[in-house]
């Protein structure tokens, strides 16, 4: 027996159903990458829930900070309930969105979390603005002096 199939693959139908809610709760960064950039951005926001200080390093452009620590009814009560509120933090190592997107939900929004985190995104080569950006990349295109500031 190998140490993969150790345990059986679930049957297809407990697949469906278990991945299919995996997608409801996260959206991966070239998902959202090809939405902001086809101007697809009815239905959701994205929030960067680090700390301010964070926020001001380098952001996704067009996200809105809301620290997790903050979240209350009376700091929300400006929010579309009708959107989705795509929260990210620093990383997987990071679970600063994974709280935010709680406090949120708590407070009845909708909520997912961005895989990966601003690392990810600039791992990846994605857009980002702040005041440790230059020509739309954070330190050389690097997540370097990126931290989870949560």
């Amino acid at each position: 027996m190998t140490r993969t199939l150790a345990f059986p693959a679930a049957a297809p139908e407990a697949a469906v159903e278990y991945f299919g809610a995996e997608l409801g709760f996260e959206v991966d960064p070239d998902d959202l990458v090809q939405d902001l950039e086809a101007g697809r951005t009815n239905g959701y926001l994205i929030v960067e829930t680090r700390a301010p200080e964070a926020f001001a390093h380098a952001r996704i452009p067009g996200a809105i900070n809301l620290p997790y620590r903050d979240l209350t009814p009376e700091t929300t009560a400006h929010l579309d309930r009708d959107l989705v509120y795509v929260c990210y933090c620093e990383s997987t190592v990071c679970n600063a969105a994974t709280k935010g997107a709680l406090k949120l939900a708590e407070l009845g929004f909708q909520v997912k979390r961005l895989s990966g985190g601003i690392t990810g995104w600039i791992a990846a080569g994605y857009p980002v603005e702040g005041d440790k950006v230059q020509g739309g990349q954070a330190e050389g295109g690097k997540a370097g002096g990126i931290h989870c500031a949560c």
